[in-house]
């Protein structure tokens, strides 16, 4: 038998029901609360709230455990790829051989992008911020495919929306890049995997052939698979309180990718290049840019260092660490501001000052190494994160409708003038 909780108000005793998850996550149910008690439940920033049930991704803060619908992502870097951990994402299991195969194969076909959507970015000024052109251009492909607009598709009509977006994104992704550039747009070659496709599109040429490295291949296939969900986090929480409303898949999409530009999300790869920027022009002495964040007085924070959910470690920190070494030792880079990253890297790592406070390097330190130096200019890194968060937005859109979900609507405690009366304009 569950237990209940008891809330005590006004002299009378309210009971709510628990829910305990698969992994022995402890929830109260209050959905009742105000029908009963006429009071409702105040948590800024949802933290203590639980919008959802959702069987997609387990995360544990506190014990540094990350999983995709019950496999550990330190087996999923390390074994699978970008488009069978999307599967896995969406359809709840790891496809077979034929199943993927049979995947790949949908995603090929739809990799083109409508002729017309090239005309927007003549439209764009020349410095606008390639995540306003994301999520403008992923909206607008509702306007391309209006039959996604339709709230009762059926089944087989909503899964060809889904594969259409995951096919668009990294031509969509690749040509912003490109147009920034000036550069000739590279059209996709499906004889190509789905990673090395976007690769060529981004970094290719329309005379030759780009070579790929494998490693850098694997480097990109393991950044896109650990940013692929986070559980209920700012953008996959506006997914779905967007998608709640019975709005399409693409727009739903759009939203996300606008939640996620913020620096306290998806921002803060680019702000730790910034950052790293920031201590190369003022000399390179990080040292000097250490003692700074350890002086409580001084405003300075080292950026990507920590993580506001997990305590201890980011499991995807130690995986992205490896894959950042293997880049930067393959490609051979030399860049001052890599050299600064590295030093910082080692004084978080050993300094008894971070250590004790958990400032271990975090996914986004690393992240933000490696688009560095892949060649990825600072604007795009979020982009980067937009292409690898898709499959899980994907995911989150397709659950709440699966479960029928209501419309999200939290409530609030006015705290605003009470009565007041109109006055004239020339009496003010």
């Amino acid at each position: 038998m569950s237990n209940i909780a008891e809330i005590k108000l006004n002299g009378k005793t309210h009971e709510f029901p628990t829910i305990v998850g698969t992994e022995n996550e402890g929830a109260i149910d209050i959905s009742k609360l105000r029908d009963l008690t006429g009071y409702i439940t105040i948590d800024f920033g949802y933290k203590n709230t639980g919008s959802t049930k959702s069987a997609i991704t387990f995360l544990d803060g506190e014990e540094g455990i990350l999983k995709y619908r019950g496999y550990a992502i330190e087996e999923l870097a390390e074994k699978s790829n970008f488009l069978e951990v999307s599967y896995l994402l969406i359809y709840g299991n790891l496809p077979t051989e034929t199943e993927l195969t049979a995947f790949q194969n949908e995603i090929s076909r739809h990799t083109l992008i409508h002729e017309d959507m090239k005309k927007f970015f003549d439209g764009y000024p020349s410095k606008s911020h390639p995540m306003g052109q994301l999520s403008a251009l992923i909206c607008s492909l509702s306007a391309f495919y209006p039959e996604s607009l339709e709230v009762n598709q059926s089944p087989e009509e909503k899964n060809l929306t889904l594969i259409k977006l995951l096919a668009k994104m990294p031509t969509i992704v690749s040509w912003i890049y490109k147009k920034s550039l000036g550069h000739p747009l590279i059209y996709p070659k499906n004889q190509y995997d789905y990673v090395t496709n976007f690769m060529n599109m981004t970094f290719g040429q329309r005379t030759e052939e780009v070579v790929i490295d494998p490693v850098v291949i694997k480097a990109m296939n393991t950044l896109l698979i650990l940013h692929a969900d986070h559980e209920q986090n700012c953008s996959a929480s506006t997914v779905r309180m967007v998608g709640s409303s019975d709005c399409n898949l693409f727009a739903s999409v759009s939203a996300g990718i606008s939640a996620l530009w913020g620096p306290l999300h998806g921002g803060a790869n680019q702000a730790v290049i910034e950052m790293l920027e920031l201590i190369k022009a003022d000399g390179g002495d990080t040292e000097k840019w250490i003692n700074k964040a350890k002086d409580k007085n001084d405003p300075f924070r080292m950026m990507g260092f920590g993580h506001r959910v997990y305590k201890n470690f980011d499991p995807r920190a130690k995986i992205i660490k490896k894959a950042c070494d293997d880049v930067l030792e393959k490609l051979g880079v030399n860049d001052p501001v890599l050299d600064i990253a590295k030093k910082l890297e080692a004084a978080a790592l050993s300094d008894p000052y971070f250590v004790e406070r958990k400032l271990y390097p975090n996914v986004d330190f690393y992240s933000g190494i490696i688009y560095r130096a892949l060649g990825f200019p600072t604007n795009m890194f979020t982009v980067l994160f937009a292409l690898g968060r898709l499959p899980g937005w994907i995911a989150q859109w397709k659950e709440m409708h699966e479960n029928k979900e209501p419309i999200g609507r939290p409530r609030q405690v006015y705290t605003g003038h009470t009565d007041r009366n109109y006055t004239d304009i020339k009496k003010r």
